[in-house]
């Protein structure tokens, strides 16, 4: 029998090698994997996961997929943060990308490079990615974001997981306008940090319409985010180390260093 794509949400992973806080509040944290090998140092890498932003869903699931990262030679941090609730979902995020390079090289040291983090976000760890390169540009050295929800008015008229988006933000956009406003990709554009899109035909989460239609809307407002769009994907495939998607996730990632002094596609894999 073919495995549920959800099973990846309940996989074990190896512990980090590290957990480290940048705030108070118990959710104010990351865990830190160590990447293999003895390269050069590289830009942290930092996972942040999806889950509709529901309390329920927490920065563990993503614990192989950080696993497979950092056995590539990538430093890795899963950031966690408050989950529904505005502002703090949203603060959370930008207060931890600001501060993870600097306690990810305290912890880690010698292994990670003293420059922006590339985000990896998943769904709505996608959006908060985009958010945060959207409000914080000087922090972010790159977005990857997979099946993100990149237009939230859409997924409050698609009512995506049940009213997640006006959990979040507290209403529809016209309940709230202004935290739409201020929160919603679609009315973020033009992202100034490399962005790369990726999203499965197949997904029943998200719809990869979504994706189309940001993108063509960053592009239209002068940003150069592409899209690669993955036929039989379907959601979870792509935080899923064993999935068909996952060396397309590999290869996207990969391709955020290409530029980097010191740091090329056959070291980024070793």
């Amino acid at each position: 029998m073919p495995r549920d794509p959800r099973d990846v949400l309940t996989r074990p992973a190896p512990p980090p090698d590290a957990t480290v806080a940048y705030g108070d509040h118990p959710d104010q944290c990351a865990d830190l994997r160590r990447p293999a090998g003895e390269g050069p140092a590289r830009p942290l890498v930092v996972v942040v996961h999806g889950g509709f932003w529901r309390a329920e869903y927490d920065r563990a699931h993503t614990g192989p997929m950080a696993a497979a990262l950092a056995a590539l030679g990538h430093p890795v941090a899963q950031l966690e943060y408050r989950r529904t609730g505005w502002p703090g979902t949203l603060t959370d995020v930008l207060a931890g990308v600001a501060a993870l390079p600097a306690l990810a090289a305290a912890a880690l040291p010698g292994r990670v490079a003293p420059t922006p983090p590339v985000l990896v976000g998943h769904s709505a760890g996608g959006h908060l990615a985009l958010y945060a390169a959207a409000h914080a540009p000087h922090t972010v050295g790159g977005v990857l974001a997979l099946a993100p929800v990149a237009d939230l008015a859409e997924a409050y008229r698609l009512d995506l997981d049940g009213g997640a988006v006006a959990a979040l933000l507290g209403g529809g956009p016209a309940d709230v306008p202004d935290r739409y406003a201020d929160a919603d990709p679609s009315a973020l554009v033009p992202i100034q940090a490399r962005t790369v899109v990726m999203h499965g035909t197949l997904d029943q989460q998200v719809p990869v319409s979504t994706s189309r239609s940001w993108v063509a809307a960053d592009r239209a407002a002068g940003g150069d985010a592409t899209l690669v769009e993955l036929p039989e994907c379907e959601h979870f495939g792509l935080i899923a180390p064993d999935s068909a998607a996952w060396p397309r996730v590999v290869e996207a990632l990969r391709s955020f260093h290409d530029d980097l002094p010191g740091i090329d596609a056959a070291s980024s894999t070793r």
